[in-house]
């Protein structure tokens, strides 16, 4: 299926065979296509790239496809690798992190810091974090493949 090209967002990179390797959804994803473009927020003479995931409902295109500026993409892969890293070692503690020490890093960015910790404001943490570390050793070859891709492209681009 082709990504519409007459809407606000305007694909230059696409990838449009998406629905078939969105992972656990792969052959049966409303996800259509993943694309890189100009962002729909653009204005006159101020451009910005944007990271797309198209979503189509079977008849029209969803208005719950998601637009995201390119530095929120990456900071989403920080915030995930920084999440396996923890759920590595997660099983030293009863609830799979310290009560005491939710704060899990403080990664440096653009002169301060992404504080990443584990939700206490949920009252229901002990139990998703089960949860959480369950899906991640479910899905452990899926996200490890897609990691070691990265991994290589970062290599490759020389990061």
């Amino acid at each position: 299926m082709k990504i519409p090209t007459t809407l606000k967002h305007k694909p230059v990179i696409v990838s449009e065979n998406y629905e078939q390797i969105d992972g656990r959804y792969a052959n049966h994803s409303d996800a259509k296509g993943l694309s890189l473009g100009l962002a729909q927020w653009n204005d006159r003479g101020k451009i910005d790239i944007s990271a797309k995931v198209w979503r189509y409902t079977g008849e029209k295109w969803s208005r719950q496809s998601e637009e995201l500026p390119l530095h929120r993409v990456l900071d989403l892969a920080i915030l995930v690798s920084r999440s396996i890293l923890h759920f590595q070692d997660a099983y030293r503690f009863k609830d799979l992190y310290d009560p005491e020490q939710p704060v899990l890093d403080r990664v440096g960015l653009q002169g301060d810091a992404m504080t990443i910790s584990v939700c206490t404001d949920n009252e229901k943490i002990k139990e998703d974090m089960q949860l959480f570390n369950q899906a991640l050793g479910e899905d452990g070859e899926m996200i490890g493949e897609r990691l070691r891709t990265l991994s290589r492209m970062l290599k490759e681009l020389g990061y």
